[in-house]
Formats: C-alpha cells, sequence, structure tokens
C-alpha cells in the first residue's frame, strides 16, 4: 500500500497486479489485508455516532463486492458514510462515480452520452469516460426512483458486471456498489432489483440515544467541512486490500480436495460447521415460516459468501453463530426490516 492517495495510474497498474497473484501470495500476505481493514472500519466509525455496525457492512460487502443498500429518513448520514467511506480508502474521482436517480433520470447521464459522429456511421456506442461503466465505486442516491430503462441495465452490471455498446457486452470496471433510499417502494417492477441486494441496512435517527455525542459529532463534521479537513483519510487501508481480500477469499472459496473414497471436500466443510449450516438452514426456514421473510436461492449463495467474507474479517476462520446477525439485513421491505432487527439476535441468542 503506497503512503497517499495513489494516482489513477498507479491505482489501475496496483490493481491490475492483483489480477495476477496466485493463491499462494495471496495467503502469505492475507493477515497483513485482515489487519489494515479492520483498522480500516473500526477507525471510520469514530467519525459517526452509532454507526459501527453500517460500516462494518459496508466493508463485508465491500470485500464481497457484493452491493449494500442503506435505507433511511433524510438526515441519517447515507451519503456521509458512503463519502467518508470513499475517502478513506483514497479512491480517486477517476474511478468513482455517484448520482441522486428521479423518474427523469436519462441513461445518457448515468451510463454515458451516445457518441454522436458513431451514430452517423451506423454504430451505437456510449461514451462512458467518467460515468458508471468506467468506475470502480459507485454509489446511487434514491436508486428505487429510476425508469425502467435505468433499472434494465443496472440489473445486467449488478449480476453480470457488464454493459452493452452497439450491441456489444463490455466488462464494467464496477468493485463496490453502495446505493441508498429513502424508502423501500413494493411496486412489482422493482423485485429484481431489489433481490440483487442480498443485505440492506437501516440507518436509524441517532438522537434519542445519542443526543450530547450527535451535537458533537455534527459539529466536528460541520467545521471540518468549512475548513476542508478530512482527518478520516488515515491511509490505514485501500481499494487494493479490498480487491486482494476478495480474491483470496474468491480462491479459497473455489478449491476442492478430493477425499480417497472420491468425495470433495468443499468450503463449506472447512468454513462452516455442519451443525451451524443446519442451524442456518433452520433459521431461514423459521423467518419464512413465522414472518413471511423468502430469501430467493441466489440470495442463499450470497448469503453464505458474505457469511464467509464475515468469518474472514473479525475472526480469521471459521464462521461462527455471532457471523448469522447478518440475517438482521435480509428483509425486503422496511417492515421486513423491523422485524428481523428485533427478532434475530433473539433467534441467536445474542441481545
Amino acid at each position: 500500500m503506497t503512503d497517499g492517495p495513489a494516482t489513477p495510474t498507479e491505482l489501475d497498474e496496483e490493481l491490475a497486479a492483483v489480477d495476477e497473484l496466485g493463491y499462494e501470495e495471496l495467503a502469505a500476505e492475507a493477515q497483513g489485508v485482515r489487519e489494515r481493514l479492520n483498522r480500516f472500519r473500526v477507525a471510520l466509525s469514530h467519525y459517526f455516532v452509532d454507526r459501527q455496525s453500517i460500516v462494518d457492512l459496508m466493508t463485508v460487502c465491500a470485500i464481497a463486492q457484493e452491493p449494500l443498500l442503506l435505507v433511511g429518513v433524510p438526515g441519517t448520514a447515507k451519503s456521509d458514510l458512503v463519502t467518508k467511506f470513499r475517502d478513506a480508502l483514497g479512491i480517486p474521482d477517476a474511478d468513482y462515480f455517484e448520482y441522486m436517480l428521479t423518474r427523469f433520470t436519462e441513461p445518457s447521464e448515468v451510463m454515458g452520452p451516445i457518441d454522436i459522429n458513431l451514430l452517423r456511421d451506423g454504430r451505437y456506442v456510449r461514451r462512458v469516460q467518467g460515468k458508471l461503466p468506467t468506475a470502480r465505486m459507485v454509489f446511487l442516491d434514491e436508486i428505487f426512483k429510476s425508469n425502467s430503462a435505468i433499472l434494465n441495465s443496472l440489473l445486467t452490471i449488478i449480476n453480470e458486471r457488464k454493459y452493452y455498446q452497439d450491441g456489444a457486452p463490455v466488462p464494467v470496471a464496477l468493485e463496490v456498489l453502495l446505493a441508498a433510499t429513502n424508502e423501500i417502494p413494493e411496486h412489482a417492477e422493482l423485485a429484481a432489483l431489489k433481490d440483487r441486494f442480498c443485505l440492506k441496512a437501516v440507518t436509524h435517527s441517532v438522537q434519542d440515544e445519542h443526543f450530547f455525542e450527535l451535537i458533537d459529532a455534527g459539529l466536528d463534521a460541520q467545521t471540518q467541512r468549512d475548513l476542508n479537513r478530512k482527518p478520516w483519510i488515515e491511509g490505514h487501508a485501500s481499494l487494493v486490500d479490498l480487491l486482494k481480500a476478495n480474491r483470496y477469499l474468491t480462491m479459497q472459496m473455489a478449491r476442492r480436495e478430493i477425499q480417497p473414497d472420491g468425495s470433495a471436500l468443499r468450503d463449506r466443510h472447512r468454513f462452516f460447521s455442519e451443525d451451524l449450516l443446519r442451524e442456518l438452514h433452520r433459521l431461514l426456514k423459521t423467518l419464512r415460516r413465522e414472518d413471511g421473510v423468502f430469501v430467493s436461492d441466489r440470495k442463499v449463495v450470497k448469503l453464505y459468501k458474505l457469511l464467509r467474507t464475515r468469518a474472514w474479517l473479525f475472526h480469521g476462520g471459521k464462521v461462527e453463530r455471532e457471523d448469522l446477525c447478518l440475517l438482521t439485513y435480509l428483509g425486503e421491505t422496511r417492515e421486513e426490516l423491523a422485524v428481523l432487527e428485533d427478532k434475530v439476535p433473539k433467534l441467536l441468542g445474542l441481545d
């Protein structure tokens, strides 16, 4: 990791080098990467009031390269969390894209305008520089207010990490996707997009329990902004660390060891005890039966990856019972999220 924020060129070179690392090289670095990411998440939370769990979720999702949705009324620090998260990772402007969506937002505002010169030649190509397809970190505010044209593009980007240029698929640079909404609408046409966000976290108002801390932290934030100071940029971790962690865990989860009887020793055998996996299965069935919280097959697989990522980050090893706290964030509506926030800790004996 460099001492200061890398220039876009330097960052591109560092990120490209990560793709060439083998499992043994990554394993040798894994402990150092984990320590830096833990320092990062703990240090960043000091600039907010009662937001450690949200910062933890953002870090876990960023490592796993799974999108995270922040849900909360205006003024509950959703945008500030994302901004400081980006700053603290040292992500330059060229690799960051953010936009507040409305039903009037045009695809060109997000995906890039059509190249008129090429259109005259019969080619449909977008000028994507500085837009979502070229950004490594993306923040979409009020994501559910976007229109159908943008929704269709987002589904392809989130699920397949690609967009289309002149009818041909092109990979996006996206590594970290964070989104926010004031409310979660229940329109049927949004169901597919909502399902792409395995985890959704509510940013509650903190003034009832932390009134004095809120005044102090809010005044600090205001004066830091007015004086153009960013003390949260402490260099604990970088986007390179996130990618190294992701590649290491991905390669670890891909490993298979063939046993003498011909069976394969898979990731769940090494890092997820059978008893705990059965407990996870039972909890998911209980939540569906008693509270109507349905978790799609796609989200079950994503949840496994997120649980493994959290376990590695927090413990450096196997999934433990406390990691199942991620079930708290599986709801598809505000009502479901409220039920899970109350019920999951009780089911796990963690309250």
